[in-house]
This record gives C-alpha cells, structure tokens and sequence, in this order.
C-alpha cells in the first residue's frame, strides 16, 4: 500500500475548479514533486494533505487512515513555506524545540531531539543565534530542521527555495537531495521551476488547470512528453506541426508544414495520416556553418540564424528557415573545435537524429 493516495479529489473556489479530479499515489521514501505553473492547482492540493484545506469531494488517505476531518496539528505531516514562518522573538533552538513543546515531549528529550534535528542540516552550531541573524539559505534550514524534528511521515515543502539567489538555491538542492536521502521521511514538494524539478524528484506530477497531465520519472517526462503542454513546460522545445505520410516499420515520414518532409520514430499504433507535432529538444539539434558536408543527422535543413542566447556553457540558436518557421539549436561552448559563435545572419545548417524527436498524438 501506497503511503498516501489522492482519491478523486475535487476542490472549487465559486466558480472555479482548482483541483478537478486528482488521484495519485505516492511510496514511503520517495521524493514527489507536483510541478505546474501558477494557478494550476498544485498549492491547494498541498495545503489539502496539510489539512489547512478541505477538499469538496474526493478522499486523502495517509497510511491507511483517511484523513477526512482530522485537523492539521493531528496530521503526521509537517509543511515547511517559502516565507520560513520562522518565530523572530525565539533562538534557533527554540524555534525548533516549539514542534515538540506543542506535542507535550517530556523535557529530558528536548535537547536531545533539538540537537539532533539541527545536526542533519548542519546547524548544530548557531543554536543559539536568532532568525536575524541568519542567511535565508540558514533561515530555510531551521525551518526544515523544526519540520523534521517530530519524525513525521510526511514532509510537505511548498516552493521552499523561491526566495534564494541562484547559486545558493543550487546549493540547497543538492542539500535537500541529500537529507532526504539519510533521513528516509516521504517529501511532497511544489515548484513551477522545471529544472528543480527534474533534479530533485523521484517522480514528477505535471499539472496543468486543476488537472494531471504526466506523471512520471523526471527523464521520461523530458525524453517523452504525453502531450504538448508538457513538452513545452518542461524546458525548451521545438515543436513542430507533423502528419504521418508513410511508414516503415517504427521509422515514419513526417510532413512537417513550413518545414519539409522529416524522417521520426512513432509508436507502432500510429497509422499513415495521423496528426500531432513533432517534439525536438534544442540541444538534439546540431547546427554548422552552411555548406558542410551532412554527416551530423538523418534530417538537415538550411536556414539563417536570426537571435541567440549566450547561457555560458551553452548558446540557444534560433535559425528561421526559408519559409519563415524557426527551429531553436542549442551548442555547447566548450565544444571540440569550436572556432567561434554565429552571428545573426549567418547562414548555417541543422540537423536531427531520426530517434531525435518525440512524435505528440493530437
């Protein structure tokens, strides 16, 4: 048996559907992200577990007990905010203990307890300092630390590195990877940041007006979007209108308009004339200065590089081809041999793998 299930659940604000339907399960231990965009429905369903919510329809199930009715406090359940919501009148210590006064812990455990809860995120030593005093990297720490320090079943964590700078929320990513690692409790994280998403999941739910879209390990997502609002959520994508024309075998013809004919893998059940689009990931195209010989793919085009966007380690290429539709291409800086970047203008090639797309059913 799953460690929680969402059966079905609904809840509506008015008018308005939040969350239409849900149903998952997730396994002890593993680390679940609900991702989507603002206004999704991935909040309400968090606050939901948490019992600060009231679903209207629908059954949230923790360990085989049906959580309908039973107030947050009585939850096994902690939920640590993007805001803190640290207590700015008490020292890290007591911020930490206030969990376990709450739930009458006799005194001879509490500094045992504290000292421990601090220890596993490396803030054993600024016990005694207060929220003020703190980085908001530390501040998010003890909030995480008071969280985990009554050994809840289920550890909520609602957008909890938003506020940081980029650097130090990288920082914190591979902290919270790692913690949850070593202490085994279950964490239910909420993002709309793609790639905080694909780092630190087990297993993502996309969610989309209220509903679920994929569900799935964060490389199947990437490599095999369900539909096209996953394939453009989640990182850059070209994707590409497309009908089948022909096929043999799993390899198909593609017609793609204001493109050409394109060689793709398709799923099997796929038959000639069927429609959908073509979802092509930047960095599984190449692109090379115009007139070189075309050994890079089993699709090429020609066309002119009209933006790009310097990232460092990388630069996204956005070439328009002649009918005027543009194809993204993504190029590492590093990469052997590189004599320079293209300007706009340039005129250049681009090419694909025939396995390098992913063929979206309408």
């Amino acid at each position: 048996m799953a460690l929680l299930e969402i059966q079905n659940v609904t809840r509506r604000f008015g008018s308005m559907t939040a969350v239409d339907g849900v149903s998952l399960s997730i396994e002890a231990g593993e680390f679940f992200t609900l991702l989507g965009p603002s206004g999704c429905g991935k909040t309400t369903l968090l606050r939901m577990i948490a019992g600060f919510d009231a679903p209207d329809g629908g059954r949230i199930v923790l360990d085989g007990k049906d959580l309908t009715g039973v107030p947050p406090e009585r939850r096994n359940v902690r939920t640590v905010f993007q805001s803190y919501a640290l207590f700015p009148h008490m020292t890290v210590a007591a911020n930490v203990a206030f969990p376990l006064k709450m739930a009458n812990t006799p005194a001879a455990e509490l500094d045992a307890k504290v000292r421990e809860s601090l220890k596993n995120v490396q803030l054993d030593t600024l016990a005694t300092r207060f929220p003020h005093e703190l980085s908001g990297g530390q501040k998010q720490r003890v909030a995480i630390a008071r969280a985990l320090v009554t050994h809840p079943a289920l550890m909520l964590l609602d957008e909890p590195l938003a506020a940081l700078d980029a650097k130090l929320r990288e920082q914190m990513q591979i902290e919270l990877i790692n913690l949850q690692k070593e202490v085994g409790i279950t964490f239910v994280y909420v993002t709309h940041d793609q790639g905080e998403a694909l780092a630190l999941s087990h297993r993502i739910a996309v969610m989309n007006q209220g509903r679920i879209e994929q569900l799935d390990e964060p490389s199947r997502i990437y490599s095999y979007p369900k539909n096209r609002f996953v394939a453009d959520f989640i990182g850059q994508c070209n994707i590409l209108e497309a009908t089948v024309r022909k096929r043999d075998g799993e390899v198909a013809e593609l017609d793609l308009p204001g493109v050409g004919p394109a060689r793709a893998l398709i799923d099997a059940a796929l038959a000639s004339g069927a429609r959908g689009a073509l979802a092509l990931r930047p960095e599984k195209v190449t692109i090379n200065p115009s007139g070189q010989p075309k050994t890079d793919g089993d699709n090429h085009l020609s066309g002119t590089v009209t933006d790009f966007l310097y990232l460092g380690d990388v630069t996204i290429y956005r070439v328009a081809l002649a009918s005027g539709q543009k194809i993204e291409a993504m190029r590492a800086n590093a990469e052997a041999g590189r004599a320079r970047f293209f300007e706009v203008g340039d005129a250049v090639d681009v090419a694909w793998q025939v396995g390098a797309g992913h063929f979206l059913v309408d």
